[in-house]
């Protein structure tokens, strides 16, 4: 073959030896490749198991030296998780709430009370002051525009006096012992001590729990006697609205006896007082088997009520006392002067002139008495 082969061929010898080298060097690269990849797992594997298994170890150790501490330390822990979740234990006094040893409600009241009621409500009611401190500032005293005459009109009965006095100490009471129990401890304890607002806070529980009451008759004497006059005109006080009883500026809107701001300040303080009477005898007298759960709801809705009434007695306060100039007046001595009643109360006035009740001479001593005296002419 190898005689007869010229050009071109290969004799068999000669083909093997071309061919085993390249064979060889495929089956050495396909053993590389596997032994690669056999050691890189094998390092995985390795470094896993490494950090794995100390790793769980560990865990379950520390978890079982933790379980086993707890027991050993408080063996009835289990027990009051279970209380936690709502199994019943006992209790030797038997009531609404019998064997209901820890209520999980509670929590969620404390932290609807203290994150949201009290923050809150102090906004509501330092931004009212503050806006009637700003609005006086701009403002002022509204003042008698022709000055006064010097002759008074009864505004208001000594029964009607007695009951707004009444109903005034009490609410103020409420309300001062109130907010210290609210804000005490967060604006008094840094001023006055724990001690001291410890002492204070105790005064303040009894004053609240026995007055509370009174505020019950307080509510019921302010439906007898106020009522009446304090029923809207829809069409008198919608337009006092729309003028904003004349306080922003531009004239006195036309009103009887009693106009629409007032008349929103009684049924709100009606209203809010009915809230504040049912929730205060749910949680001034728990006696009367309510649940916890209940007491907890009017409690929230008691601090809610409060916080607006408070926020609409502001500014009652500041226009009887401050604002508006003769206001005062009506509930010392139940008499205005003629012209501070036609200003403000138009309406009215022209009742009282209708009527004859309207004095045709000035009060003695009074300034119109005066200048009539100096003007006349001697006889």
């Amino acid at each position: 073959m190898k005689k007869n082969c010229v050009n071109g061929c290969y004799s068999l010898k000669s083909i093997a030896n071309t061919w085993r080298p390249v064979k060889m060097v495929s089956l050495s690269k396909q053993s590389s490749t596997h032994r690669n990849k056999l050691v890189t797992w094998s390092i995985f594997l390795i470094v896993f198991l490494a950090i794995a298994v100390p790793a769980g170890v560990a865990l379950y150790a520390d978890t079982d030296g933790v379980v086993v501490a707890q027991a050993e330390k408080n063996p009835r822990a289990n027990y009051w998780r279970e209380v936690r979740g709502g199994i019943a234990g006992y209790t030797a006094v038997k009531g609404q709430e019998t064997d209901v040893l820890i209520q999980g409600t509670g929590q969620n009241w404390r932290q609807i009370r203290n994150h949201w009621l009290i923050p809150y409500g102090g906004y509501l009611l330092a931004g009212m002051l503050g806006a009637l401190f700003l609005y006086f500032l701009i403002r002022g005293r509204i003042r008698v525009e022709e000055g006064p005459s010097g002759r008074e009109v009864v505004r208001t009965t000594s029964t009607e006096r007695w009951v707004h006095w009444f109903v005034a100490v009490v609410f103020v009471l409420l309300t001062l012992t109130g907010l210290i129990l609210l804000y005490g401890r967060s604006l008094l304890i840094p001023l006055m001590g724990p001690e001291a607002f410890a002492a204070l806070a105790e005064v303040s529980i009894v004053v609240h729990n026995y007055v509370g009451p009174l505020f019950i008759l307080a509510t019921i004497l302010m439906l007898v006697v106020y009522t009446r006059d304090n029923m809207f005109d829809l069409k008198v006080d919608l337009e006092w609205f729309k003028k904003a009883g004349g306080y922003l500026g531009g004239e006195h809107p036309k009103a009887g006896k009693i106009n629409a701001g007032q008349k929103l300040w009684f049924w709100t303080a009606i209203s809010m007082g009915i809230v504040l009477c049912v929730t205060g005898v749910i949680l001034n007298f728990p006696n009367f088997e309510q649940t916890r759960g209940t007491m907890q709801i009017s409690s929230i809705i008691h601090i809610v009520a409060a916080a607006i009434v408070i926020a609409f007695f502001f500014v009652h306060v500041y226009l009887a006392a401050l604002g508006v100039v003769g206001a005062f007046q009506a509930m010392v001595s139940g008499k205005v002067d003629e012209n501070w009643a036609k200003q403000h109360h138009e309406l009215w006035y022209e009742e009282l002139k209708a009527q004859g009740k309207i004095p045709g001479e000035p009060v003695a001593g009074s300034v119109a008495s005066s200048k009539e005296v100096a003007g006349r002419q001697p006889s």
